[in-house]
């Protein structure tokens, strides 16, 4: 009977047609598929029982089913009736569809514009004759499989392996928040009756045989097509279960062994092998924060023999594991995309449970063929994450803070020096177009800038410190060329003209005299009106300028001593010790 009341509200939301509703349609999310194949079969199938089964692509090669559109009261109602009835996934929920891109099922449908369906109402008195609405009742609670005692006595049955396995259930459907003991004291007792009464069950805190099953059943249920399966990785002496139905070997590049995506929902999976000791680890930790896989936003826990990383972004989540045994540092890292939380979560407990270091040996270094591929920005195959804007600065006092050109820092979420320190912007002056650095955490330089006090003469020989080529080289480049002219084109008192070859990445470096004094501060090459200056014509701010603004913001800076040129070798010391490479991510 319970079935025949469900029918009857299915077809009464189908049936329903009328004016467009000015309240937001909302849809009930049964399953998320990872590829437009499979997302197709599936909806497919649902369309045999259901009416309004829809399938929108949801970014990332993930693709939705959803049933709707109702109002959104409507939605929360009809899908707890449904999870009632088993006809639909536990984890299925409530959505506003605002990540529903483009349609796939129905083909040629576009039901997002769909008027929501009006929630089911009581007749009432109308002055207006309408045709009469036919409303089923409640169903009534379904009959327990049990009683309390004999599901109290089944539960006494159970290992305590399946009893943690039961609080592990329910903690993953959000019931359960405490230790996974297998002792079921107050807290497992009432989750037991939250997870009864959000499936309509009477809430007695025992679980009957049958709502266990379907406990386990539901948990068991998210990992059905992910074809987790144990892979024996004999070069790199680790053994583990990886989600083969979403991922395939692709090639060695020690420390690494790559799985790559079958389709495109950019699940990846590296084995983590090489010979080493604790600073072998503790490199890798530092290497893996660079790369392109491991967003910034995250978890790090680094410890003593171990550690883990995750990072989250807008596309993916990843989470490395890495531990130091023996002489090996082993792991593995997943990439899966984001909006799949569960399922990635997941995937990695059964990777972590079934992870198995074995054997003497790690990862040939030698192991794979150079691929044609290569860059500089990749490492072990993996890409280097890289910043918006990389262009040079250079101290300014013995705290560290660093001046350079406003270009380099505008609209970062992060700003570093030397890829190292993170720094905040101090102050800006928008009309010399410089900025003020100070790291986050206290730095001594082995030299800071000493400002020439007196007007250089023209066609005097000059020098920029700079990181050219945006820190590719890894050090600051020394240019050398002549001071072609003390005042602008328009005779502006604050800039220097330079008869120069400079590179983008040098804006913001300091401008030498011979005598290794900074007379300036270079500019970027492209104007404030979208002008780019001809290759051997660079403009810098005044020593003067430069010195004038720190003031006004409480800097001191030191003014240089006179004396005589100085080898360009040494210059390029001087420049080397004093240039910082400032990095603007996003």
């Amino acid at each position: 009977m319970k079935h025949f009341f469900t029918w009857i509200f299915l077809a009464f939301f189908a049936a329903l047609s009328g004016p467009a509703s000015a309240q937001q349609a909302s849809w009930i999310q049964i399953e998320a598929q990872p590829s437009l194949r499979e997302g197709t079969e599936r909806a497919r199938a649902y369309a045999g029982v259901f009416q309004n089964v829809n399938g929108f692509s949801i970014g990332s090669g993930w693709y939705a089913i959803a049933l709707g559109p109702f109002t959104e009261a409507g939605a929360e109602a009809h899908r707890v009736q449904l999870r009632r009835e088993n006809l639909i996934p536990r984890d299925s929920f409530v959505v506003d569809g605002a990540a529903f891109r483009q349609q796939f099922w129905p083909i040629g449908a576009d039901t997002r514009n769909q008027a929501p369906a009006p929630d089911p109402v009581e007749a009432t008195d109308q002055t207006t004759a309408v045709a009469p609405t036919v409303v089923a009742p409640p169903p009534p609670p379904p009959a327990s499989d049990e009683t309390p005692r004999e599901a109290r006595q089944a539960e006494a049955q159970l290992t305590r392996d399946a009893r943690k396995l039961l609080q592990v259930a329910l903690q993953w459907e959000g019931f359960y928040t405490s230790t996974i003991d297998g002792a079921f004291g107050r807290g497992t007792r009432g989750a037991m009756a939250t997870y009864q009464a959000s499936m309509g069950y009477e809430e007695t805190g025992i679980l009957t045989t049958k709502q266990r099953g379907e406990l386990i059943t539901a948990y068991n249920a998210i990992l059905a097509g992910l074809g987790l399966a144990p892979v024996r990785e004999q070069a790199a002496g680790i053994e583990i279960n990886i989600p083969t139905a979403l991922v395939e070997f692709e090639k060695y590049e020690p420390p690494f062994v790559h799985y790559r995506s079958k389709t495109d929902n950019g699940v990846r999976v590296l084995l983590i092998s090489q010979l080493g000791d604790q600073a072998t680890l503790f490199g890798l930790y530092d290497i893996m924060q660079t790369l392109a896989i491991v967003p910034t936003e995250g978890e790090r826990n680094r410890r003593d023999n171990s550690f883990v990383l995750t990072g989250q972004d807008e596309n993916i989540q990843s989470y490395t594991y890495a531990a130091l045994k023996g002489g090996m540092v082993k792991g593995f890292t997943l990439i899966w995309p984001t909006g799949d939380e569960k399922r990635r979560g997941r995937v990695i407990d059964e990777m972590k449970a079934s992870f198995k270091p074995f054997g003497d040996t790690a990862l040939d270094e030698t192991l794979g063929e150079p691929s044609p591929d290569q860059r500089i920005d990749l490492m072990a195959g993996l890409e280097i994450r890289k910043p918006t804007i990389s262009r040079s600065g250079f101290y300014v006092d013995a705290g560290g803070r660093v001046l350079t050109t406003l270009e380099a820092v505008q609209n970062c979420t992060r700003i570093s020096l030397d890829d190292a320190h993170d720094a905040k912007v101090s102050f800006a002056n928008e009309a010399l177009g410089i900025a003020l650095l100070t790291p986050l955490e206290s730095l001594s330089p082995s030299s800071h800038a000493s400002f020439r006090t007196t007007v250089p003469r023209i066609n005097a020989e000059v020098a920029i410190s700079g990181y050219s080529y945006e820190g590719t080289l890894g050090a600051a480049t020394m240019t050398f060329g002549k001071l072609a002219d003390i005042r602008g084109l328009k005779g502006e008192a604050e800039l220097r003209r330079l008869a120069i070859t400079a590179q983008d990445g040098d804006a913001g470096g300091p401008v030498f005299d011979m005598t290794g004094s900074v007379l300036g501060m270079l500019l970027p090459k492209t104007q404030a009106g979208g002008q780019r200056l001809p290759d051997e014509v660079s403009f810098a701010i005044s020593a003067e300028a430069m010195g004038a603004a720190l003031a006004e913001n409480g800097v001191t800076i030191s003014a240089s001593q006179p004396g005589g040129a100085v080898a360009p070798e040494d210059l390029t010391i001087i420049g080397t010790d004093m240039t910082v490479l400032v990095s603007c991510w996003n």
